[in-house]
């Protein structure tokens, strides 16, 4: 298959936290009755982004929030996110297994990063990797908008990456949410639909 023209500089799809244990009825947040109607949709709605990309040469980056193990299994978890999310609990999010790994839909991703902050930038080594792949321009999808899609977003901005934010792509808890963060982040990132996107490709 020959790599079509594209007129985004050396592209990726970065899928923000589309794990199982967000995503799927029988993870972490299905279980616990975490799910919202806006979330669940994006899959269909990403997947002809990813196969877009995948066809014209770009990278499928997936970014994972991790409970890192400790003692006995048991993970380290922040005492915000433990008020916040009391359901979580050994084996959530855990390296390797079923829920921490990328929902079915946007399988197989080119680079998978761990990240313990709502930014994938924090602590981790996805600017060393996006580097070596030559990677400068990051479309964003996933989740959620006003977590780890905008911490994400604003880092990549200021390590001079071109970023695009798909407003249709990415999802929060509530549609109020959402939306307010979208409009700040128009001032670091084209703000576009998967439509629009999709027809530069």
């Amino acid at each position: 298959m020959t790599e079509q023209p594209n007129t985004f500089e050396d592209p990726a799809l970065l899928i923000v936290d589309m794990q199982n244990d967000f995503v799927h009825p029988k993870g972490a947040y299905g279980r616990a009755g975490q799910a919202a109607e806006t979330i669940s949709a994006l899959p269909a709605r990403l997947k002809q982004m990813a196969n877009t990309v995948r066809t014209a040469g770009g990278w499928i980056v997936s970014t994972h929030f991790t409970l890192v193990p400790g003692k006995l299994g048991e993970p380290f978890i922040s005492e915000h996110l433990r008020a916040r999310r009391p359901f979580l609990g050994k084996g959530d999010f855990t390296p390797g297994s079923f829920g921490h790994d990328l929902i079915d839909e946007f399988q197989p991703a080119d680079l998978k990063v761990e990240k313990v902050a709502f930014s994938a930038f924090y602590q981790s080594r996805m600017d060393w990797m996006l580097r070596q792949a030559g990677i400068e321009t990051l479309i964003f999808g996933g989740i959620v908008t006003n977590g780890g899609v905008a911490s994400t977003a604003r880092d990549a901005h200021v390590r001079d990456y071109d970023v695009v934010i798909l407003k249709d792509g990415c999802a929060a808890f509530s549609q109020e949410a959402h939306d307010a963060t979208i409009g700040s982040l128009a001032t670091i990132a084209r703000i576009a639909s998967t439509y629009e996107i999709i027809k530069e490709f």
